[in-house]
């Protein structure tokens, strides 16, 4: 079959994809940047394209010629710079839905429990109206509701779990003793090959039959890690708030955190399907681990996770001071440039590397641009040390090392480029 997968780049988008390959299908992958993708699964036909900007039923009749299905695995968690829920979840949906009608395409929704005290939330309220539209269509259909999906990758909620696992000394959770039903990726890879083979239709649940509590499963996690035991530490919600606040401020700025007010408001009445008979089994989370030994890189990334939001704001406060305290003695701070050149000269040159080093120090906490800002970061401080050393090379054995200051910064620059990818 012809199969075109949304969000095929994600982490339960790919899984399914390769899967789906491996059943010998020809695979379609949708992908707002699919570059790496390309490269990493070359037998898939990779399409670039953004949900968002597809809510007209005419932008989906040239991706929909020759499709026999179509799985959509995208979806976002948060309104913010990156991510419109309205337009991925319910308009680009509903447009989806009325171009397949002529087609009879298969339709594979992968949703959630958008029932509950949270289903007012944006995130679960959209993607309820898109499942109501397509269980209300003529369309073949199977709307897929996974508990919390782990695997041998991790994103958004399984990476908090697996940074939370990590911490050294003590466990610090909010909601320690709600219940989180799970399942594997492969699971989800397994019920979507089922459904575009003819064997699975309607609303079903996807879980496994236990649930533990949250700090149940982080601590399974850190046995997993090869950590040893620590106590949990619980805390009140509402000592979380300043975290939560930051984390949206954050998603307005492109960074998709699983800390935001949405997740916390879901993980505040726990995981739980509600399988009411149409459930489908899935594999507990030890049985999830075990099958997938970690390794040290797991280490690694579990570790560095909670710290790079702090290496991005640390650089974002160096560059922005950097650029400001100048500022406030504009005349004495130009004066390591008169034996050079004109004072004019000297003057407008300072002011003009200020305001470069803060423009950086703000860009770089905007999303779409912190690879950007942070290469800008690395040829900045380069030509400044290398005019430093040209021009005035006792600068080096400053007693307040102007220079020598710079190579941690530098170091904290490249280890940032280096865990920026999200995926």
């Amino acid at each position: 079959m012809n199969i075109l997968i949304l969000g095929a780049t994600g982490f339960i988008g790919s899984v399914v994809a390769a899967r789906l390959v491996a059943d010998g299908h020809v695979i379609t992958g949708l992908g707002r940047n699919p570059g790496r993708a390309r490269l990493k699964q070359p037998a898939i036909d990779w399409r670039q394209a953004d949900l968002s900007q597809m809510t007209r039923p005419e932008d989906w009749e040239d991706l929909l010629k020759d499709q026999h299905a179509v799985i959509n695995c995208a979806g976002a968690l948060q309104d913010g710079l990156s991510d419109d829920l309205a337009a991925t979840q319910t308009d680009a949906m509903l447009a989806l839905y009325a171009a397949a009608e002529r087609s009879r395409a298969l339709i594979v929704q992968i949703s959630a429990r958008t029932a509950g005290p949270a289903g007012d939330l944006p995130f679960l309220a959209t993607k309820r109206r898109a499942d109501e539209a397509l269980a209300a269509s003529s369309l073949p259909h199977l709307i897929l509701r996974p508990a919390l999906v782990l695997g041998r990758n991790a994103h958004g909620g399984p990476s908090l779990i697996r940074a939370l696992a990590a911490c050294p000394l003590a466990l610090p959770l909010v909601h320690a003793e709600n219940p989180v039903e799970t399942l594997s990726v492969d699971d989800v890879a397994e019920a979507v090959s089922r459904a575009v083979a003819g064997d699975l239709r309607g609303d079903r649940v996807l879980a496994a039959e236990e649930a533990l509590t949250l700090a149940d499963l982080v601590r399974l996690h850190r046995q997993w890690l090869g950590l040893p035991p620590a106590r949990v530490i619980a805390f009140a919600p509402w000592l979380a708030k300043p975290v939560t606040w930051l984390a949206d401020l954050a998603g307005l700025l492109g960074w998709r955190s699983p800390l935001r007010s949405t997740a916390m408001t879901v993980m505040s009445e726990g995981i739980r399907s509600a399988k009411a008979g149409n459930g489908l089994a899935g594999t507990s989370a030890a049985a999830v681990l075990a099958a997938n030994p970690a390794g040290v890189q797991d280490l690694w990334f579990a570790r560095l996770y909670l710290l790079k939001p702090l290496f991005i704001s640390g650089l974002s406060a160096f560059w922005l001071l950097s650029g400001f305290i100048p500022l406030l003695a504009l005349e004495k701070t130009s004066a390591h440039f008169l034996p050079f050149m004109p004072e004019a000269a000297a003057t407008a040159l300072t002011l003009a590397t200020c305001l470069i080093d803060i423009a950086l120090g703000a860009a770089v906490l905007v999303r779409p641009l912190t690879k950007r800002a942070l290469l800008g970061m690395l040829a900045v401080s380069l030509a400044n040390l290398t005019g430093a050393t040209l021009l005035e090379p006792a600068l080096w054995l400053d007693p307040l090392g102007p220079l020598v200051k710079v190579l941690p910064s530098l170091l904290l620059t490249l280890a940032a480029l280096a865990i920026l990818d999200e995926r």
